[in-house]
């Protein structure tokens, strides 16, 4: 794994330009104060510092590989202890060999780098706590974000799970109805029962053929429907009027398939099953520049006897749309008058 500074130019470019500073800053403080000549006074700053940077990096080795996993903390101070040791003995040790080789004639030079050790221990100390505290920083944002990758991961798996369910419970709700309905076609309408065993197998094949995709065009749903319509037709033959207002420019939009099956199938429940004249069902469409809006609206008696179910199609919209978009106000129904309405408004990004 590679060092979190490493990874990203911007940081490597930063990284240089702190200890650049910072080696600036080291030359003026011995040069101004301790009157160290100026070429000495920026060698040794460049030594100093270069080397601690250097050393710096492969710190994040010896945490992330060694000391992560130290559960106990006394142990993990005491490692820290003893790497903090090495580490900075070692950095001094090099630095002052290779500076007395440098200027092996500089005897009031190497006087002032015998009596200046002591803070050099403390300045490396203070490195040292420096860049355990970011590498640590560091590896705790790296686990946090392994950790919601995991969550991400198991929530989508979640989610597929659950519309999964969702699909089942459709699929077999209608199917349940249908085949209740070519039953009795079989007594009084054997052809038209054929009929509808036809248009059946077409609607599920369809619908098993999508069942992967989580959305198709309006155009392909809207074909769909058709389907499931013509279906409805033989059961309620002039009692359903079904109408249309689909643009051109609506017909390319996305949207989670078999979403508008169960909103015709509530309006013929509501609209169709009870009355004995015509009952119109209108679907219109409309857009702007964020939403693609669907509406589905019937007649109906509102003091007709209300059938009973389980409102399986209207809760597994809401929560089909909830799952996908992660918003819960995508789908509203309303009743005015003499018509009920359901309206879906997708986001077209």
């Amino acid at each position: 794994m590679l060092n979190p500074i490493s990874k990203n130019r911007n940081y490597i470019l930063a990284y240089i330009a702190i200890w650049i500073t910072i080696v600036l800053v080291h030359t003026f403080i011995i040069n101004f104060f301790y009157g160290v000549d100026s070429i000495i006074s920026i060698t040794d700053s460049a030594v100093f510092n270069v080397l601690f940077a250097l050393l710096g990096l492969n710190l994040w080795y010896i945490i992330r590989f060694n000391l992560k996993e130290t559960q106990n903390i006394f142990d993990l101070l005491f490692n820290h202890l003893i790497v903090a040791v090495i580490a900075i003995a070692a950095w001094i040790t090099i630095s002052y060999f290779v500076l007395i080789y440098v200027f092996p004639d500089a005897i009031s030079y190497r006087e002032f780098l015998n009596e200046s050790l002591p803070w050099r221990v403390i300045t490396g100390v203070f490195y040292y706590l420096l860049f355990i505290m970011y590498y640590y920083v560091m590896l705790y944002y790296e686990d946090l974000q392994e950790k919601l990758v995991v969550e991400a991961q198991l929530q989508t798996l979640v989610n597929e799970a659950e519309l999964s369910a969702l699909k089942s419970q459709i699929n077999p709700h209608f199917l349940f109805n249908s085949l209740n309905s070519i039953s009795s076609l079989t007594i009084t309408n054997p052809d038209k029962a054929q009929d509808m065993v036809i248009k059946l197998s077409d609607f599920l094949r369809y619908t098993l053929s999508h069942d992967k995709d989580e959305k198709a065009s309006l155009k392909e749903e809207f074909s769909n429907l058709n389907r499931y319509l013509d279906i409805e037709k033989i059961r309620f033959g002039h009692r359903l009027n079904f109408t249309t207002n689909i643009p051109d420019e609506c017909q390319g939009f996305e949207i989670p398939n078999m979403i508008l099956q169960p909103l015709i199938e509530n309006a013929i429940k509501h609209g169709v099953y009870d009355s004995t004249e015509e009952v119109l069902v209108e679907l219109n469409c409309y857009h702007d520049d964020e939403h693609v809006t669907i509406e589905i609206s019937n007649e109906y008696d509102p003091d007709s006897v209300k059938r009973k179910g389980e409102g399986i199609g209207l809760k597994n919209i809401k929560k089909r749309l909830q799952i996908i978009y992660k918003r819960q106000d995508l789908f509203s129904v309303s009743a005015e008058k003499l018509v009920f309405r359901a309206t879906l408004r997708l986001p077209i990004n």
